[in-house]
């Protein structure tokens, strides 16, 4: 497992960590993200989509639970928010994206614990300091959660 600490400053900087993920992203990548409203995540997601060149307006799927976008690789963008459990997102074929062709982000991960693979990139965003500051936590998870990692500033 590795483990990085990134301090971003704005809503920019979070974008910019995205899209320089977004870059080193490859079929079957997951990634869990975490954090209160508000927090950031799908910031960072419109930054992992410019890294895979889609060109499509990232939006937060909270009432229609996935949004895919096209680009190098497909983005399938899950928000588990109004989810009750993993089995929910089972009851939406949420399965076969996650081991799919593309790459999986799921915000509000921890709503789907045990459906997400061992090997995944952990995000947490967290408010801190200034309102536009924060502290994002991203842990890797076997071996291709910690290569996403390696040489990521």
């Amino acid at each position: 497992m590795l483990e990085r600490v990134v301090v971003s400053h704005s809503e920019a900087e979070t974008e910019r960590l995205g899209e320089r993920l977004g870059e080193r992203l490859r079929p079957g990548d997951v990634l869990a993200l975490t954090g209160d409203l508000g927090a950031g995540k799908t910031t960072l997601v419109r930054g992992l989509a410019r890294g895979l060149g889609c060109v499509e307006p990232v939006s937060s799927p909270t009432f229609v639970l996935m949004h895919v976008y096209e680009g190098r690789l497909p983005l399938y963008h899950f928000d588990a928010w109004r989810l009750g459990g993993p089995e929910d997102l089972l009851g939406i074929g949420a399965e076969e994206y996650l081991e799919g062709e593309g790459v999986a982000v799921l915000e509000w991960s921890e709503r789907a614990e045990g459906l997400l693979p061992q090997e995944r990139l952990e995000i947490r965003l967290e408010r801190e300091g200034a309102p536009e500051d924060r502290r994002i936590r991203l842990r890797g998870l076997g071996a291709r959660g910690s290569e996403l990692l390696e040489g990521l500033a």
